[in-house]
Formats: structure tokens, sequence, C-alpha cells
């Protein structure tokens, strides 16, 4: 089972004590989920300024510093619209990530415009997809286009648990009927991001935690950092074995 710790999202600066942002932060968080028992890590590249990004000279300082100082594990990047509202300006930038520095795989959202053919070139370049699929719509973009995928991030993004739970079973229902085999993981956020995890590990899916997904423990604490988060994912995920 991989555990993804999801390390700051598109949350704003400040929204939390402990959200890192800088590479020096970012690097030091990763290696400290890690040590909670995280297997991968997912970012979203900050600028100086502490805004998303998906620039070149931005994606390459982070994953250099990841690839020098960072832990041995997998670092997954974000290509959400939320990091550049431009599909096509989106294109380009990613385009231009030099190679060296590229991530192990990145997310695509797929009901974003332009995700098919950013798919097509993260294909091109070696770069594996993580499918962002939120809506049955988005898993039907899936499998109508025949698209190569790593794996399937079935992200329901309604705020009661329930409807969140429906949606899911919805997206997995289709995914299971066109035969899509490839891992999946299952996650929610801020209050169903708990009840996700538990529904994940209940199907035998990978699970991902972070700052990015919730701040607070199932107890509706604050969580202290990510690793806090990590830590307890971990022993929900010990229990379900």
């Amino acid at each position: 089972m991989r555990i993804v710790a999801c390390l700051n999202g598109d949350r704003r600066p400040g929204a939390h004590p402990s959200l890192p942002v800088s590479v020096d932060q970012l690097v030091a968080d990763a290696h400290a989920v890690v040590e909670a028992g995280a297997t991968a890590v997912h970012v979203h590249p900050r600028d100086p300024e502490g805004a998303e990004s998906l620039e070149p000279s931005v994606v390459s300082a982070l994953m250099e510093r990841m690839r020098a100082d960072g832990p041995d594990v997998p670092v997954s990047l974000t290509t959400a619209l939320s990091a550049e509202s431009d599909p096509w300006r989106r294109y380009d930038l990613v385009q231009r990530w030099a190679s060296p520095a590229l991530p192990d795989s990145v997310s695509v959202n797929l009901h974003e415009a332009g995700s098919v053919d950013l798919v097509h070139l993260l294909g091109d370049r070696r770069v594996a997809v993580e499918a962002g699929v939120w809506t049955v719509e988005a898993a039907r973009i899936l499998i109508a286009t025949g698209i190569e995928v790593a794996s399937v991030l079935v992200e329901p993004t309604q705020v009661g648990v329930e409807d969140a739970r429906r949606n899911a079973e919805r997206i997995e229902s289709l995914l299971d009927r066109a035969k899509v085999t490839v891992p999946r993981t299952l996650h929610g956020s801020d209050a169903t991001a708990w009840p996700m995890l538990e529904t994940a590990l209940e199907a035998g899916h990978d699970i991902r935690i972070g700052l990015e997904d919730t701040m607070r423990l199932p107890d509706g604490s604050e969580a202290f950092d990510n690793a806090a988060l990590v830590a307890h994912a971990v022993e929900l995920a010990g229990k379900a074995t």
C-alpha cells in the first residue's frame, strides 16, 4: 500500500502554522513524513511569494533540492488549474520543465480543460500520470479516451460524508465495469478526509493524507503538522491489516 503525504495543496501560506511553502520547508517536511511512514510525497510548487506555480524555474529549484537533499521516495507534483488557470499556458510550462529535474509523477484532473492533451505530453516525456477523477463524467473521459495513466485518484469533492461516499461508489463502479485495473487512491478533503481514508483502507486502495486534505485529526483537534497526520494514518492502516 502506498501512503502519500500531500504536503501543502493550494492552501494559502499561513493557513496552518506548519504548512510548508518554501523549498527548505518542503524538503524538511518530506523527511518528517517519510519518518512517520509515508512512502511518497505530493507537492504543489510555490514561487518565492508563496503562490502556486508551474514555472520551469520553480519546478526545477524544488525538484533539484528534493533529489539532492530530500528522502528517497517518489515525488508527485500537481498540474491543477489552481496553479495555472490558462490550460494552454499550463501545457507550455510543463513542456518546458527540465528533464534532469522532472518529478516521478504528476496529478492531472481530468475534468479540467486541456487535461487529455497534457496527459499525452507527459506520456511523451515519460512522466507517470495520476488521473484525478472527481466525478463520474471525469471517469468517462478516462475510459473513452483510452489515455494511459499509472494510477487513478478518486477524489469526491462533496462536503457531506455520505454524498462524497456515494459519488466515490459511482466512480468506482464505472471504473470496475470498464476494467480499469491501475492502482487507485481514494481521498476526501476537510470533513471527508478521514472517512474517505477509512473507506480506502476497507477497499484495499492506496491512501493519502496531509495538510492539503485536512488540518485536523479525526477527533477534530488541529494536527501539529503533516507528520502527525501521516502517523495517525499509518496507525489506522496497521489496524486495518
